[in-house]
């Protein structure tokens, strides 16, 4: 019997493992999961963090083009889900008709949204000095103590540091600018279309202790959906920051994502 796709897209900072107990979690419920990493990424967390040159190059054209090349392979359309950057691109994908369901979980912006000003202290790759060595580096790395302070900030210094070894990698400097991190104008695929009413469903998702994707960004988001007649669901989730699809309440994330999926019809063996 034919099953449903999931594609599942990562964010910056997280290697494509980051994905494996949803994968794990979706196939138990039938669905066939991928987690295809980025153009050039090795297969593991620790080849990343040795060679990872392959990525220098990737910016927000080549993996949108890269997850839509993938997502428009299957025979059944698949559903897409993605956390950060892989949200942003979710949601452009869905908005192109590409894909018949996406999920967006803290989704780097889209369109005309911008960011709350960042709370104190809030590390970002613009706000480093311009003369330290790392400035002209095109990869950006995080250390253990800024992932935690600014991606785990909701769990225990221990659940932050084994979330680390296991699933965090350099980032490509040039896909952070076309995110407008380092103070340059967003690039021209940082968008959705919003006003789509024969798209397939959306849901977006946000922490709302997330420091790097505020909730009020992902509300900001929800509410450019306003006048689609499409389908456009919010779920917010009180206490979660940035790693709410790898910490220790990650269950409780994916299970709500099945739910939806179930409500609207989308089953892992299609009628």
């Amino acid at each position: 019997m034919n099953r449903t796709p999931v594609v599942f897209i990562h964010g910056a900072w997280l290697h494509a493992l980051s994905w494996e107990s949803w994968a794990e979690r979706f196939a138990s419920r039938g669905f066939l999961a991928f987690t295809p990493g980025w153009p050039g990424e090795p297969l593991t967390v620790g080849e990343t963090r040795k060679s990872s040159e392959g990525l220098a190059d990737v910016g927000l054209d080549l993996l949108t083009d890269h997850y839509a090349k993938i997502v428009g392979s299957f025979d059944i359309a698949p559903v897409i889900i993605g956390h950060s950057v892989g949200g942003l691109i979710a949601q452009h994908l869905i908005g192109a008709n590409i894909g018949q369901a996406a999920v967006a979980i803290a989704p780097a912006l889209v369109n005309d949204i911008t960011l709350p000003a960042p709370p104190s202290g809030v590390w970002l790759p613009g706000h480093a000095d311009a003369s330290a060595p790392s400035a002209s580096n095109p990869l950006v790395s995080l250390s253990a103590e800024q992932f935690h302070r600014f991606v785990a900030n909701t769990v225990s210094e221990e659940e932050s540091a084994r979330l680390f070894d296991r699933y965090v990698v350099p980032t490509p400097r040039r896909l952070l600018t076309d995110l407008g991190c380092e103070g340059s104008g967003r690039s021209r695929r940082a968008v959705a279309d919003v006003a789509n009413a024969d798209r397939g469903p959306l849901l977006l998702i946000s922490g709302q202790e997330d420091l790097l994707v505020p909730d009020a960004a992902t509300r900001a988001a929800y509410k450019q959906y306003g006048d689609s007649l499409a389908t456009t669901d919010l779920k917010q989730f009180a206490d979660r920051g940035h790693s709410l699809i790898i910490d220790n309440g990650w269950r409780f994330v994916a299970d709500h994502v099945l739910g939806w999926l179930a409500e609207h019809g989308l089953r892992a063996h299609p009628l």
